[in-house]
């Protein structure tokens, strides 16, 4: 069987980076030097030189100077390891936005279909264009005869995204890929989600093997796995590929607001395990994550912005979905753009207005 492409839950990686944190100090330094998050350079800038200084006593937990607000751009790639020619796609573009104070926080996905105007990048050699977001990554990441790189693709991206939303600035990036979101969702026992609508796999059985061709919306036949409605129990496989269903009514809208409501699952599993303050539990997850989660908190480490964002919970994280609509139609389709509602929440949010203009606009807000 040929390996298909995936759709990412990137904004599991926040998840991950979230349940890192909180807890006790000690367990999380004890393990931090055998599996500290791997990081690159993911926004093309040098990480600032420190000088040494002389240890202030008592010390103060890691990232105590965080304050907020903070901008973080957590993106889901599939990068098919077995290719060394394939370019990464952003399969899944999701922005955190956390009010000064860092209690509460709203997270918002933007279609990967968006159409944008993705910039100059002269390390590719891309010359700038209008097409959709998912491309940026990819077109970002090339470099000559040498195997495509994710972390040159994302500061295109970052770009890109930073100019539609005039968010001038994210404090951090992180990647996740398929494998990673995988062994996430395994290696915390699982999450349970309501599904709120029923949700048939285009492209797995019951068993978690993969359909044959068929002439089904995805160019599948033969048995399916189905995700009934109801509160569900969902392990790794089975949450990524809920999470990728797209052929429903809503489209890519409804397959963003699944990830969403995913993510919140995955906050409050981890949260549950009380994972920080579990040296076993802590040790075991970073153990499956491995490689796979890649970090940039422009000379922070995730550590630090673990600690500062852990008084985040599932329930102070207001999860937004942002409508839209088709650009173009048939064979003419060109990509998706938002409506003026879902336009102006992005503005508001920067002016710190979110929770007036959500009151306005109930609609926006991902229930359950």
């Amino acid at each position: 069987m040929t390996r298909r492409r995936w759709i990412m839950l990137g904004a599991a990686a926040l998840a991950a980076v979230v349940l890192l944190g909180g807890g006790a100090v000690a367990v999380a330094y004890a393990l931090r030097d055998r599996y500290e998050v791997p990081t690159a350079d993911l926004f093309g800038t040098p990480t600032p030189s420190t000088s040494p200084s002389a240890t202030p006593s008592p010390t103060p937990p890691p990232g105590a100077d965080i304050t907020g607000p903070l901008n973080i751009l957590i993106v889901g790639v599939d990068t098919r390891e077995d290719d060394p020619t394939w370019e990464p796609h952003a399969d899944a573009v999701t922005i955190l936005h956390v009010p000064r104070g860092l209690k509460t926080g709203y997270m918002f996905s933007l279609p990967r279909d968006l159409v944008v105007d993705i910039p100059r990048f002269p390390k590719s050699g891309y010359r700038g264009g209008r097409t959709k977001l998912t491309h940026a990554m990819s077109e970002g990441s090339r470099r000559g005869d040498a195997k495509p790189n994710v972390a040159q693709g994302f500061q295109l991206l970052a770009q890109t995204v930073s100019r539609y939303t005039g968010i001038k600035r994210f404090d951090a990036g992180a990647v996740l890929t398929f494998t990673g979101f995988r062994k996430l969702v395994d290696a915390l026992g699982g999450v349970d989600i309501y599904v709120d609508q029923r949700t048939p796999s285009q492209h797995l059985r019951p068993d978690g093997r993969g359909r044959s061709a068929g002439g089904g919306p995805a160019g599948y036949g033969g048995p399916q796995m189905v995700y009934e409605v109801g509160m569900r129990h969902l392990n790794g496989w089975q949450a990524l590929d809920f999470s990728r269903q797209r052929y429903l009514p809503g489209g890519d809208y409804t397959r963003q607001r699944h990830h969403q409501q995913l993510i919140r699952a995955v906050m409050a599993k981890a949260l549950s395990l009380d994972v920080a303050r579990n040296p076993v539990e802590f040790d075991r997850v970073l153990r499956a994550l491995g490689q796979t989660l890649t970090f940039d908190g422009r000379g922070r480490p995730a550590l630090d912005f673990a600690y500062a964002l852990s008084g985040l919970t599932a329930q102070s994280l207001t999860l937004v979905t942002l409508p839209g609509a088709g650009v173009g139609r048939g064979s003419g389709y060109r990509g998706e753009q938002l409506t003026a509602e879902s336009r102006k929440f992005i503005s508001e949010l920067a002016a710190g207005r979110a929770d007036a203009y959500l009151r306005a606009h109930p609609k926006l807000v991902v229930r359950r």
